[in-house]
Parts: C-alpha cells; sequence; structure tokens
C-alpha cells in the first residue's frame, strides 16, 4: 500500500516538492537544496491529483492573491515542535516576528529560543506554514532552511522588504 503520494509544483523558488497522505493531506512542502528537506523515494506513488487545491493556492499566493492558505495539513512532530509550527500559521501575511515572540507565544521560556529555532528549521511545509516571517531579535534575516536568498524574496513578494 502506497502511503505516500507526491507532485511538483513551479513557483518563483523552483520546483517544490509537494507530498501527501492517502487522504490527501498535505505532509511536506520542500523547496530545491533545502536543509533537511524531502526527497522522493522509490516507493512513493507520483500523482498530481491529490495536489490540485494546494498547486491553486500557491499560485495565487506568488501571484498576490492570496494571503493566507486554507489547505488540509498533517505534520508529526512532538508536541513541542507541533505547538511551535501552529504559532507560525498564525504569523499574518506581511509581517514578521522573532524567535523571542513565538517562545512567549507558546509559553515557553526565554531560554528556549534555541529549541524554537530548532523546530522552526524543522518546519516540513515551508511557504504554507510561514516560517520565513521569523527573523532574529536585531531585526536581522537568520536562517531558513530554504536558503536565505528564498527568504529574501518571500518577505520581499509580501512586503516586509
Amino acid at each position: 500500500m502506497t502511503s505516500t503520494y507526491w507532485t511538483n509544483v513551479p513557483s518563483p523558488l523552483g520546483p517544490l516538492l509537494l507530498t501527501a497522505a492517502p487522504d490527501g493531506a498535505l505532509t511536506s512542502l520542500s523547496v530545491p537544496g533545502q536543509k533537511g528537506g524531502r526527497v522522493v523515494a522509490d516507493d512513493w506513488r507520483e500523482d498530481p491529483g491529490p495536489f490540485r487545491e494546494a498547486g491553486e493556492q500557491l499560485a495565487a499566493y506568488f501571484a498576490g492573491e492570496l494571503k493566507e492558505f486554507t489547505l488540509i495539513s498533517r505534520t508529526d512532530g512532538s508536541v513541542f515542535r507541533e505547538k511551535v509550527w501552529a504559532a507560525l500559521d498564525d504569523i499574518p501575511y506581511g509581517s514578521t516576528v522573532t524567535y523571542g515572540e513565538i517562545a512567549a507565544r507558546i509559553g515557553a521560556s526565554r531560554a528556549a529560543v534555541r529549541a524554537v529555532g530548532g523546530a522552526i528549521g524543522a518546519n516540513p511545509l515551508l511557504v504554507v506554514r510561514p516560517c520565513h516571517r521569523v527573523i532574529g531579535a536585531d531585526g536581522t534575516l537568520t536562517g531558513y532552511a530554504g536558503g536565505l536568498e528564498r527568504k529574501v524574496r518571500l518577505l520581499t513578494h509580501e512586503g516586509v522588504l
């Protein structure tokens, strides 16, 4: 039984690799060369069918017509990571927050900022779950699993830069 479906969707960031569970829930979105990004496995099934809505929403986002994704997704992370990822979903389009602000939002201590950064770096749903909107406390564009040049492109697209 196939447990993972996949397809590539074109984007200004390069081809996006999307994966989904058999029920169609989006499980990952990776960019080429992404640190920790997914790579197609032999037992995955290539099928664009489960990704029609994701493809349409991504195209609308990159065309400047969509500011919030409404896709059914399912990720598999620790309780801590899932809390951090849920906090990412609450960052509005066109704005940024710091790693410390994310820690505060989930009730983590100031000392947990590094762990928050690690969870953000492990975000399996780039673009859709807007980890690109998290910046350093001093306003610098620190870290992005998809590469800082893509973070700059996304924040420029959203009017932040």
